[in-house]
């Protein structure tokens, strides 16, 4: 698998959102909203896909796909939307948004409540991986998408997704063993595992739950005639990542540059006006 293009477009997007600056654009833009465990996001690319602009933002409002902060949250997206607005000279009136496979209606409902509180239409909700898929141009194999909370996974055949997945398993659980085994508060552990200075020595404690993720899809896959499996989420950005699954799987394991932002880009990416 050739992840040239994709990588291209992430940086590009990642380059946006370091910068805080933006692509000139002509026509309609499409809008993502990720309200993510760890962090939202908001990502905006125009007809053709192409990254315009995007803002992101550290976040505990939503626990596991489900918002527990409702007012938190509307106040960070909105915040953000006013940021892209006056970046771009342009009023961001609708959105898609996605969600984790297997979320309950009524927390898929509530999510999309937030958007449209925070005064944009939500015209297209996804789950995770399928949102990746987009960016990562695939027809056959599985997407793992592993953020704050959760670990989730589709598979596709001949472009159609034909299983999702979701278990609650995530970065933050990796911070609550980092915590433990260090005897040092969540906010320190927090700190702790996005240090990459000590990314070798982070990775080694919590890669019992990197394996317990692996075993996870393990479990999923079963079934299935998988051969590729590509990594996405802000939980699998460390180095050795990738090999802990292979070993786990025996499978051919990807993972693209800034798997962080892979899904709130495919988010906008399927954010699709029927007006």
């Amino acid at each position: 698998m050739n992840l040239n293009n994709c990588n291209k477009t992430i940086k590009e997007f990642t380059r946006l959102i370091e910068g805080k600056i933006y692509n000139p654009f002509e026509g309609e833009l499409k809008i993502g909203v990720d309200l993510g465990t760890a962090n939202i996001a908001i990502s905006v690319v125009d007809s053709n896909n192409r990254p315009i602009a995007g803002e992101i933002y550290p976040s505990s409002v939503v626990k596991d796909g489900v918002v527990v902060d409702y007012m938190g949250a509307t106040k960070i997206v909105r915040e953000l939307k006013l940021i892209l607005e006056e970046r771009l000279s342009t009023q961001l009136n609708y959105a898609a948004t996605a969600i984790p496979p297997g979320i309950m209606k009524e927390n898929m409902k509530v999510m999309a409540n937030v958007i449209e509180a925070a005064d944009m239409d939500v015209i297209n909700i996804v789950d995770e991986p399928t949102a990746a898929s987009t960016v990562l141009n695939i027809t056959e194999g599985a997407i793992v998408d592993i953020g704050g909370g959760t670990t989730g996974i589709s598979i596709i055949k001949n472009g159609n997704v034909v299983f999702t997945g979701d278990e609650a398993t995530g970065g933050h659980h990796m911070t609550l063993v980092l915590s433990g085994f260090n005897g040092v508060s969540i906010e320190k552990a927090e700190g702790y595992k996005k240090d990459k200075t000590k990314e070798k020595e982070v990775f080694s404690i919590i890669r019992p739950v990197v394996e317990k993720m692996a075993s996870i899809v393990s479990g999923y896959i079963k079934g299935y005639d998988v051969s590729e499996i590509y990594l996405v989420g802000g939980s699998t950005t460390f180095m050795d990542f990738e090999k802990v699954f292979e070993k786990e799987l025996g499978i051919k394991v990807y993972k693209p540059y800034n798997p962080l932002l892979v899904t709130p880009l495919g988010i906008a990416m399927n954010c699709i006006s029927n007006r």
